[in-house]
C-alpha cells in the first residue's frame, strides 16, 4: 500500500508541477519558502509534522510533497478537527494510524493536549504547520505553545512554518485574556483579534515567558514572502483551505472572530447550516425591525438581514447543533464590501446585546468567559453601556507596544 501510495504522490507532484507556473499568489507561505530553500537542512533527521489539511503547497499537502522528496518522516501530530480534518469542533482525537502512508498519529487533542516523551522519541525535528485565523480562541496556537514548550524539554527543535493572520496584521480588537479565564480555548494575555502570524506568535510567546522554554530547546520560523500587515486574506492570492469545518470560506472566519461569542449563549451560531457564523437565531427571538436597522445604520460593508432557518445534523461539521430541527428567528450577515468592513469583532458584539434585547429567554454560560476572557458579568454590564469600545482601544494599543520587538513582517 506504502508504495502504491508513494508512487501516486509522485505523479501528483508531477502534474502539480507543470501547473505551478499558473500560480499567481502574492504570497508565499513559509512551507514553500522550506521547500525551496531550506529542504536539505532535514537530510538525516527524523521529522514530525504537527499538520492539518491546510499544510498545503500549490495544492498539494506537505506530507505528500516530503515523502516524494525522500525527508524521512516518522510521526504525525494531529491538533483539533485531526491531521486528516475530519473530525468535528470539541471532538476528541485518538492516537491511531495514518491509513495513507502507515505513520503514527498521536493526538495533541484528546488526553494528552502536549506531546509526551514517548511520542517524541523518534522525532529530531518537528514541524508546524497550520493556517489559522487570527483569533485568540482558535486552539491551534494553544497547541503550538504545548509542542514548543514540550519539544524544548526533550531537545526536540520546532520549526514553524509561517502563513498569513488572514484578517491582516493590523487588525486587533476585543477584550484581553484575563488569567482567571485561562483555557485551552485561550491560554496566553492576548486580545480576542490578535493582528499576528503563528511565527510571530511563537516568538512571542517564548519573549514574554508565556511557556516554558528550555535552553537545550530549538525555535525556528520560516517566515513568508511577500506578506504585509496590510494584507487581508484576499490580497495574498492564494486558495482557501478551510481550517476547520465550520469555516468554509474565508468570510466565514472574518466574521467568526466576533460571532464565535454565540457559542456562549443558548442562541444558535449557524452550526448546522451552510453558512455558520454568518446566520444567528433562536426559536424563541423577536427581531423588530429597528434592532436591524440600527445595525445597518452602524456597519459599512455589510447587509443584515431578519431570517429564519432550521439546524440539522452535519455529520463532520454540526452532529448535534443547537436546536437541532427548530425554527431560528435570527439575523444572516452578507459582506458586500471587505474594504469597508473592518471591525468584525464590534459587529459579533453588537449582534450579541441586540440578540440578547430580541430574545428574554437567552442565557450566557460560563464558556462565553473563554471566548471573551472576561467574567459574563462584567460582559453584560459593557454590552448595556457600550462602554467596552475605549477599553478595546487602550488594550490595543497597549499590545501593539508589547507585540513589536516579535513582528517579522512590516
Amino acid at each position: 500500500m506504502y508504495r502504491s501510495y508513494f508512487l501516486s504522490i509522485l505523479i501528483f507532484l508531477t502534474i502539480g508541477c507543470q501547473a505551478q507556473s499558473t500560480d499567481d499568489a502574492a504570497v508565499t507561505v513559509g512551507a514553500k519558502v522550506l521547500l525551496d530553500n531550506h529542504l536539505e537542512e532535514l537530510e538525516g533527521k527524523r521529522v514530525g509534522l504537527v499538520m492539518n489539511p491546510t499544510a498545503r503547497v500549490e495544492g498539494i499537502h506537505m506530507l505528500d510533497i516530503l515523502i516524494a522528496r525522500d525527508i524521512n518522516v516518522t510521526a504525525l501530530f494531529a491538533a483539533e478537527h485531526g491531521f486528516r480534518g475530519d473530525m468535528g469542533a470539541g471532538e476528541t482525537i485518538e492516537d491511531g494510524i495514518d491509513q495513507a502512508t502507515g505513520l503514527p498519529v498521536f493526538s495533541l487533542y484528546g488526553e494528552n493536549k502536549k506531546p509526551t516523551e514517548k511520542m517524541l522519541d523518534e522525532v529530531d525535528i518537528l514541524l508546524f504547520d497550520m493556517q489559522d485565523v487570527g483569533a485568540r480562541f482558535y486552539t491551534y496556537n494553544v497547541t503550538m505553545g504545548n509542542v514548543i514548550e514540550a519539544a524544548s524539554e526533550h531537545g526536540v527543535a520546532v520549526w514553524v512554518l509561517d502563513r498569513p493572520n488572514p484578517a491582516g496584521g493590523n487588525y486587533i480588537s476585543g477584550w484581553m485574556l484575563q488569567e482567571e479565564h485561562k483555557s485551552f480555548v485561550g491560554a496566553y494575555p492576548i486580545p480576542m483579534a490578535h493582528g499576528m502570524t503563528m511565527g510571530e506568535l511563537a516568538k512571542m510567546m517564548v519573549g514574554e515567558e508565556w511557556i516554558k522554554f528550555q535552553e537545550k530547546g530549538e525555535l525556528r520560523v520560516i517566515p513568508m514572502e511577500g506578506w504585509d500587515r496590510s494584507m487581508t486574506w484576499p490580497q495574498t492570492g492564494l486558495e482557501w483551505i478551510p481550517p476547520s469545518p465550520n469555516l468554509p470560506t474565508f468570510r466565514h472566519a472574518y466574521v467568526y472572530l466576533g460571532t464565535v461569542l454565540f457559542e456562549g449563549v443558548n442562541i444558535s451560531e449557524g452550526r448546522g447550516t451552510a453558512d455558520p457564523f454568518l446566520k444567528v437565531g433562536s426559536p424563541a427571538a423577536t427581531l423588530s425591525t429597528s434592532h436591524i436597522a440600527r445595525l445597518r445604520r452602524d456597519f459599512n460593508g455589510v447587509n443584515i438581514e431578519r431570517i429564519s432557518f432550521r439546524p440539522r445534523s452535519i455529520p463532520g461539521k454540526a452532529p448535534n447543533p443547537k436546536f437541532e430541527g427548530e425554527r431560528c428567528h435570527g439575523m444572516e450577515l452578507q459582506i458586500t464590501d471587505l474594504k469597508r468592513f473592518n471591525n468584525p469583532v464590534h459587529l459579533g458584539v453588537r449582534m450579541l446585546a441586540t440578540m440578547l434585547d430580541a430574545t428574554p429567554e437567552a442565557e450566557l454560560n460560563d464558556f462565553i468567559q473563554k471566548l471573551s476572557g472576561i467574567n459574563k458579568e462584567e460582559l453584560m454590564r459593557q454590552l448595556e453601556n457600550e462602554s467596552y469600545l475605549e477599553h478595546w482601544s487602550q488594550t490595543a494599543e497597549q499590545f501593539r507596544q508589547q507585540r513589536a520587538d516579535y513582528l517579522l513582517y512590516e
